[in-house]
């Protein structure tokens, strides 16, 4: 995935500081920690990149992973009614079973969306 690097599908897709993708935006890299799966640091080590630009910053992600979760929704509903031909009631069960399984997933793409829609890559700063 190093190709990517500098781009923002880069940060996003490895939930690395926006400016420099050097380190980890969050505390805990694992999504399966549950408790922490939120829980950032809130600057970057190495170049110094504060996350939360102001108090609650991050409550505009929640219009973010609403679009993530319909994604992975409608792609549940896709591969189970659509390919594996099974019946609506039990791709609705699917649909809501994919959501809850992929939660910690959706809220850490939604707030790496987030932050790179207002900040970018800095080579400069990728020292």
């Amino acid at each position: 995935m190093k190709f990517l690097k500098g781009t923002s599908i880069y940060s996003i897709l490895t939930g690395s500081c926006p400016v420099c993708q050097n380190e980890s935006m969050y505390k805990n890299t694992s999504i399966f920690a549950i408790k922490d799966v939120l829980g950032m640091n809130e600057r970057c080590s190495h170049c110094n990149t504060k996350y939360s630009m102001e108090p609650s910053f991050f409550y505009g992600a929640m219009y973010v992973s609403y679009g993530v979760g319909i994604a992975f929704g409608v792609a549940a509903f896709v591969i189970s009614h659509l390919f594996l031909k099974l019946n609506l009631l039990i791709s609705y069960f699917i649909i809501v079973a994919t959501i809850v399984v992929f939660l910690p997933i959706i809220l850490r793409l939604s707030r790496n969306i987030w932050i790179n829609l207002f900040m970018s890559y800095d080579r400069s700063k990728d020292k």
